[in-house]
């Protein structure tokens, strides 16, 4: 019987075994005898993270980083470690992105809706940041798991966002990488807060600054990141993405291709004819067209947003459920995202065919 009545959490802070120790070591002797590492933190002493933390079992991938469940073991905190092989970093550029995520999560300050991050420490192999576990899970799982969900769930959920947005901007930051897959609860409690997590695509910017480089996702992509002459107005629309998937399940912008969807972002048409359009209050419907204006310049700002009457009485949006449909699209749309993931990680772990890898990527529109 041993441990059923112990929680998970005793249970893992006490029993939990690192076969992580074992990978880094046979690759720091291999890595050893080819060329010095390369040093991407200054002032972090080159520590093996296992001297601090017992690092278990994978939690996450992402396109440049593995996230690990760790455990502190001076305090016995359970934790999560986000790793990001050098091998991935070929060039300076590469170097000065990891830099960046840490300087940025180090400059953010301590918020509810923000990840608590811990340290950051190196090794021969990877760069690590520790920071806050959130075991409350993903976005759309929640609402799915919810056997109510309304306008008044969503404006809830909208200004969590937009208040992260606000900070970020406040502190000269564009986050440039808003989507649902980057917000996670951070308990299982009915009341728990939400919190975004990743910074990995995050950029400082100052007053009039404008950016080139194309980053983010396909779905959430503002007009003029495709145009590749932006600012930090860009989270806004990402946020709206989100708040129009929040209302009806499906993307704005959608299509079966990455170049479909970008050519569906730059032409701008929006539906509010089909359900459950007819039925949302035409005050929600106002927030989203202003937060999806294609002209940067006449988007709302962040503040704007926060200040919207659907927002500003977002205890009193309808509470009238949005429907099995809503909820059955954003169970899908949570499903393909899955999936997707899912498939970059049998791509990385060389577990699967390659035949069965090239399927999945097809399947998905992953560029294998």
């Amino acid at each position: 019987m041993g441990n059923c009545c112990r929680s998970p959490a005793a249970v893992a802070r006490e029993d939990v075994k690192s076969n992580f120790s074992g990978r880094d070591h046979a690759r720091k002797d291999s890595v050893s005898k080819q060329k010095p590492a390369i040093t991407v933190l200054a002032g972090v002493p080159k520590d093996s993270i296992e001297e601090k933390y017992l690092v278990d079992r994978e939690l996450g991938r992402g396109e440049f980083g593995v996230t690990y469940l760790c455990i502190d073991r001076g305090t016995h905190e359970l934790l999560a470690c986000k790793s990001i092989s050098k091998r991935k970093l070929r060039t300076a550029v590469d170097i000065d992105d990891v830099r960046r995520e840490v300087a940025i999560m180090k400059h953010l300050p301590k918020d509810s809706s923000i990840v608590s991050f811990k340290e950051a420490c190196e090794d021969d192999n990877a760069v690590h940041l520790v920071m806050e576990l959130c075991e409350g899970g993903e976005l759309f799982d929640r609402i799915v798991a919810r056997g109510h969900y309304t306008e008044r769930a969503a404006a809830a959920v909208t200004r969590t966002i937009m208040e992260v947005v606000q900070l970020c901007h406040k502190h000269g930051v564009i986050h440039r990488d808003l989507k649902p897959e980057n917000f996670l609860f951070a308990n299982k409690k009915e009341n728990s807060p939400l919190k975004a997590i990743d910074f990995g695509l995050s950029i400082f910017f100052k007053p009039g600054e404008r950016f080139s480089e194309i980053v983010g996702s396909p779905y959430y992509m503002a007009p003029e990141v495709l145009k590749r002459n932006y600012g930090p107005e860009i989270d806004i629309w990402s946020a709206g993405v989100i708040l129009y998937i929040l209302l009806c399940g499906v993307p704005p912008f959608w299509a079966e291709s990455e170049q479909g969807v970008a050519q569906a972002i730059l032409r701008g048409l929006i539906d509010f004819k089909h359900d459950p359009w007819p039925n949302i209050s035409e005050s929600a419907k106002s927030l989203v067209q202003q937060m999806l204006e294609p002209d940067p310049k006449l988007r709302l700002t962040a503040k704007q947003v926060l200040e919207h009457p659907w927002l500003q009485n977002a205890k009193k949006a309808p509470n009238v459920p949005l429907g099995d449909v809503v909820k059955s699209r954003l169970k899908q749309f949570s499903i393909m995202n899955r999936f997707k993931r899912k498939a970059l990680r049998l791509k990385a772990s060389k577990k699967c065919s390659r035949k069965w890898t090239l399927t999945m990527m097809a399947l998905f529109q992953l560029k294998s």
